[in-house]
């Protein structure tokens, strides 16, 4: 009787361990630059992931479970953006929204790739990023061979017979993005008067200007961050160059115009659909509204992302990333950024880009 009882004692003891383990919370992460000079990027994927995380919970988690997020800086910084991604297996996350520059996301995914862990970024663009046949990656963003023929079909329409100039921050996504949009340029017939690389990070680009007012350019195409296209728009008109400036969706950020003032008007870039202008997601808009935040461009990208991950988790029953992958290559998913899918590389299968102009301190599509 004494050992009878004991024994049952023991086998509820262990009943109740194995259902608190099946409860365990699931760790999730949002990665990017949560400092430094693109930190306001950064600070629209936390405030995305924590309300969708948020979300999620007060609505019983996902498969039952509570997510639990962890938060990492890579400063876009690519030895940083490994550091975190090795820092995030260690915490045995299963799933990472992020990075946001392609210069972080690619070497970080090498650690993902190889930790197992499913990795989603909202915001690298690099084609790079998905070319190289790695199951656990994937974006929910489009990509820059998508984005630079959009901009090149633009100016060749717009601006036919003006001098063009190409203009890139030798980063990965700044100097893949102006390539691929000379690329379609050229193969318009379109040939630019000046394809220059500057420094990013320095404060004065008064020797870039002379060129481009030397080359008599119209319009600056430029592949790079929205610190450096600010100061070179200044710039440019402290120096008499009313050139206009094209660029990527690294200027979708209230900061530009920090920068620039009332010379930012009408400068023009490419970004996807803006998930604000979505009727369905009025009641979220307004969320983050009442805090007193614009949940403006990677803001509800990250949401989305997040929404896929989970929704992929609960069809596939599982967090295992084979099985959470090979459903987000099956099936759609109703999510803030629409009813999105995934091909076989991990891009997603949304509209591509449409361009926008900055007018009064905000940006819109152009009209």
């Amino acid at each position: 009787m004494f050992k009878t009882k004991h024994l049952l004692a023991a086998a509820v003891a262990l009943g109740a361990l194995v259902s608190g383990a099946a409860k365990a919370d699931i760790t999730i992460a949002v990665a990017g630059p949560m400092t430094g000079e693109l930190a306001a990027f950064g600070e629209q994927m936390k405030r995305g992931a924590e309300k969708a995380v948020a979300d999620l919970n007060a609505k019983g988690g996902v498969m039952g479970q509570k997510l639990k997020l962890e938060i990492g800086d890579d400063a876009c910084d690519p030895k940083q953006a490994v550091a975190v991604a090795n820092q995030m297996a260690s915490k045995k996350v299963v799933f990472v929204a992020g990075h946001f520059c392609s210069g972080s996301s690619i070497p970080a995914s090498e650690v993902y790739k190889e930790e197992n862990i499913l990795q989603i970024s909202p915001a690298s663009t690099n084609p790079k990023f998905t070319e190289r046949g790695f199951a656990n990656v994937f974006r929910t963003c489009g990509r820059d061979d998508q984005q630079g023929p959009t901009a090149a079909a633009f100016i060749a329409d717009k601006y036919k017979g003006k001098n063009v100039a190409i203009v890139h921050d030798k980063t990965q996504y700044g100097k893949g993005l102006a390539d691929e949009t000379q690329k379609a340029l050229n193969a318009k017939k379109v040939k630019e008067v000046l394809y220059e690389a500057i420094t990013a990070k320095e404060k004065d680009y008064s020797a870039l200007v002379t060129k481009l007012k030397s080359a008599k350019a119209d319009v600056i195409y430029f592949g790079g961050y929205h610190p450096e296209a600010g100061l070179i728009v200044r710039q440019s008109r402290d120096q008499g160059l009313k050139a206009v400036l094209i660029s990527g969706d690294a200027l979708v950020t209230e900061e530009f115009w920090a920068i620039t003032g009332a010379v930012g008007e009408g400068t023009l870039m490419t970004f996807s659909p803006d998930p604000r202008k979505d009727a369905k997601n009025a009641e979220l808009v307004k969320w983050f509204r009442d805090q007193k935040y614009e949940p403006e461009a990677y803001t509800l990208y990250t949401y989305g992302t997040i929404q896929a991950w989970a929704m992929a988790v609960e069809k596939a029953k599982a967090t295992d990333t084979k099985k959470v992958a090979d459903t987000l290559r099956k099936e759609k998913f109703a999510t803030v950024l629409g009813n999105i899918g995934f091909d076989a590389k991990g891009d997603v299968t949304a509209p591509g880009y449409v361009m926008y102009a900055w007018k009064g301190g905000k940006y819109d599509y152009f009209k």
